[in-house]
C-alpha cells in the first residue's frame, strides 16, 4: 500500500527521516524499530570532522524551532568506516547526506563514497560557499548547476539534490538541478531566520542568523513542492513542518514521491512509526490501495 519507488530504489514506505535531526539513527532505535522508516538520511557529512558551531544550536519558536548546529559530523571517513555499518543493520534504506565549504570538498566527499553500499546520496547546497564570501551554493542557480554537475560525474548512486527555500527562484534552481543531472529533488531546507534576546540586547545565536523549521513552515514547504513537482520530470521528495500522517498525505498530494520528517523528531521521538501508521490508516479509511494514487493529484 505504501511502497514507493525512487531513481530505482524501492521504499517499503515514503517515510524518511531528515539529515541532522536523526543522527545514524541508532538512538531512535531505542524508542521503536527504525528499519520501518523507509529510509534515513544521515547526519550532514562534511571532508573532514567538524564540531559545529559554539553557543547555543537550538532555540525555540512559536510552532517551530530554530537550529545553528553547524553540521557537527565525524566527517566522511569515520561515517563509512564507523557508522555506515550501523547503519546497515537497521533494514532501511541509507542516504548519505552531503556538505561542503568549497567544490572540491564534495567532489572529494562524493569520491570517497563510491563504492561503498549507501543507496542514495543527498547534497546539501545550503551549505555556505566559502571561496564566495559566504553566499550558498543553493542561492544562485548557476552556481548550483556547477555543483550538481561536477557531482553527478562522479557519484555512483542516485543523486538528490537538497534545495534551500532561501534560493532566489525555487523553481528555476530546481531546473537547473534536474538539467546538471539531479535524479530527484528534496525541499525544502531550513527557512534563514533571527532571534534576539531582548535582555541580553544581542542575537540568540552566535552567528546572529539560523535555520527555521517546523510546524510554523509547512504552508510554504507546500507551495514550494507543489510549484517544483509541477516543473521537474524528476521525483520530489517534500519536507518542510511534517508531524502527522495527513501532513505527509499533503505534500503526497501536492506532487512528493516521499517525505522526510526533521524537527517533529525532537518532539515525538516516535514520530516516525505514528506518521506512517497515520498513513496507512488514511489509506485504509479513503479505498486507496497504492499511495502512488494520490502522487501530484493537486
Amino acid at each position: 500500500m505504501l511502497k514507493v519507488n525512487i531513481n530505482g530504489v524501492d521504499f517499503k514506505n515514503p517515510v524518511i527521516a531528515a539529515s541532522g535531526t536523526f543522527g545514524f539513527g541508532s538512538e531512535y532505535n531505542e524508542f521503536y524499530d527504525v528499519g520501518m522508516l523507509g529510509g534515513i538520511s544521515s547526519k550532514g557529512l562534511t571532508l573532514n570532522p567538524k564540531d559545529g558551531n559554539n553557543g547555543i544550536r537550538v532555540f525555540e519558536t512559536p510552532s517551530g524551532m530554530m537550529n545553528s548546529v553547524g553540521l557537527q559530523n565525524p566527517g566522511i571517513e569515520r561515517f563509512i568506516s564507523e557508522e555506515l555499518p550501523k547503519m546497515r543493520k537497521l533494514n532501511t534504506n541509507v542516504i548519505a547526506n552531503v556538505g561542503g565549504g568549497c567544490i572540491e570538498d564534495y567532489e572529494t566527499a562524493v569520491e570517497k563514497l563510491r563504492g561503498t553500499d549507501i543507496d542514495m546520496i543527498e547534497l546539501n547546497i545550503s551549505c555556505p560557499n566559502v571561496k564566495s564570501g559566504g553566499m550558498a551554493f543553493g542561492i544562485k542557480s548557476e552556481v548550483a548547476y556547477d555543483v550538481v554537475s561536477k557531482i553527478k560525474k562522479i557519484a555512483d548512486k542516485p543523486l538528490m539534490v537538497k534545495l534551500s527555500p532561501n534560493a532566489e527562484n525555487i523553481v528555476e534552481m530546481a531546473l537547473e538541478c534536474e538539467r546538471a543531472g539531479a535524479d530527484s529533488i528534496s525541499l525544502i531546507n531550513t527557512l534563514k531566520g533571527l532571534a534576539i534576546d531582548p535582555y541580553k540586547r544581542k542575537p540568540v545565536f552566535d552567528n546572529v542568523y539560523a535555520g527555521v523549521s517546523g510546524p510554523a513552515v509547512k504552508p510554504v514547504a507546500l507551495r514550494m513542492v507543489h510549484e517544483v513537482a509541477k516543473a521537474v520530470s524528476v521525483p520530489v521528495i517534500g519536507l518542510g513542518g511534517i508531524v502527522s500522517g495527513i501532513d505527509a498525505i499533503e505534500f503526497m498530494m501536492a506532487g512528493a514521491s516521499a517525505v522526510q520528517i526533521g524537527t517533529v523528531n525532537f518532539f515525538n521521538p516516535n514520530a516516525g512509526k505514528e506518521i506512517i501508521e497515520q498513513m496507512e490508516q488514511f489509506c485504509k479509511e479513503q479505498g486507496i490501495k497504492d499511495i502512488n494514487e494520490i502522487i501530484g493529484i493537486i
